[in-house]
């Protein structure tokens, strides 16, 4: 265990998950107490500095990510993951949200860390998402008893390839604001302008980019130095917290904000994505779950940009970096949407495996 005002080190396995990349440490080597966990895990990230230059954080939000992970002790998953948004030009450490990317891998990080044993090919893992109370089930690939991170499924927004990590949810719909549609409506019209608000993993506001006057294919650059448009997009975020259920959203990483349009690359759906000021470079694991539900509400701002998916349930959604496919079943249960299957495909690899330092060490 280490606190800030120790010489000692960290144990830490940095690993990109998806397309995002975190610091992944088991709950027993980090302070009990939340406050001195956070402000070490500041110090290591190097927040609060727009360049995180005196910590392992990478001066995005993307990169500034903490993964806690221990053994679970109630017998309905095999490990518990908390998930962390480390801030970075603002000393913020939020638990209010999960990280479907870093959630890919956990599976392998418990099974370096001894937390899971596996035989044969494949193994199984079922991790209770603490920041929500659902349940992810991970599928990955062994070899020797160890993860084999080697392969050749390749994911938009990161180069080459890996092996591949198959991730089910079970009961992830309204984890953080109570409900799916956590007005009751699958269309709401807020400030002016009709959108989603959902909750299926991640609380996200859906909207059509035409609205705002925007094609949809912006780039994210385009789109950060539009000065007009993101202080409207924030006005919007401020006023569809409370109706979410999220209560004063001001310092808050949630909810995300997606705007979509119809595709022009191949896909079912166009999307551009505030995670929730920085202009996301591709989309989240768990938010691109919640916009392809959107998409396959009839009557949802999103159903209109939709091009009907030709292989079921499958939503193929494009983004800066190119696409991301999620599944994602719905049944109508007494007039209401109701989820029953969700479901995603990404990688991870192990980065580098050591001990990492506060400045008082």
């Amino acid at each position: 265990m280490c606190s800030v005002d120790n010489v000692a080190g960290v144990r830490t396995m940095v690993m990109r998950g998806g397309s995002s990349k975190g610091l992944f440490f088991l709950a027993s080597e980090l302070p009990v107490d939340p406050t001195d966990r956070d402000q070490l895990l500041m110090e290591l990230m190097g927040t609060p500095d727009a360049r995180q230059i005196d910590g392992m954080g990478g001066a995005h939000p993307l990169t500034s990510k903490v993964a806690i992970v221990a053994r679970c002790e109630h017998g309905t998953a095999d490990v518990d993951y908390l998930f962390l948004q480390i801030g970075v030009g603002e000393a913020l450490v939020t638990d209010r949200q999960n990280c479907g990317n870093l959630l890919a891998g956990i599976g392998p990080f418990a099974l370096e860390r001894g937390l899971i044993t596996a035989t044969g090919g494949q193994a199984t893992t079922r991790i209770h998402m603490l920041n929500s109370d659902g349940i992810a089930t991970a599928g990955f690939a062994v070899a020797a008893g160890a993860p084999q991170y080697a392969g050749n499924v390749a994911i938009s927004g990161v180069p080459g390839t890996a092996a591949p990590i198959t991730l089910e949810f079970e009961d992830i719909a309204g984890g953080t604001s109570g409900e799916l549609l956590p007005t009751g409506n699958i269309s709401d019209t807020v400030g002016g302008i009709d959108m989603t608000l959902i909750d299926n993993g991640m609380p996200v506001v859906v909207m059509r980019a035409a609205d705002f006057g925007l094609s949809g294919y912006e780039s994210c650059a385009e789109l950060e130095a539009n000065g007009a448009l993101r202080s409207r997009l924030e006005e919007l975020r401020l006023q569809a917290g409370p109706l979410m259920n999220l209560g004063e959203v001001a310092t808050a990483t949630i909810p995300k904000l997606t705007l979509v349009a119809p595709p022009q690359a191949g896909g079912h759906i166009s999307t551009r994505t505030f995670i929730p000021h920085r202009c996301h470079q591709a989309i989240g694991v768990l938010g691109a779950v919640s916009v392809a539900t959107a998409a396959l509400l009839r009557g949802s701002p999103a159903a209109a940009e939709l091009r009907r998916p030709s292989d079921g349930d499958l939503v193929t959604l494009e983004h800066p970096s190119g696409t991301f496919d999620a599944l994602v079943t719905l049944e109508d249960r007494e007039g209401r949407p109701e989820v029953i299957r969700a479901g995603i495909v990404r990688t991870a690899r192990k980065l580098m495996d050591g001990v990492v330092y506060p400045r008082q060490y």
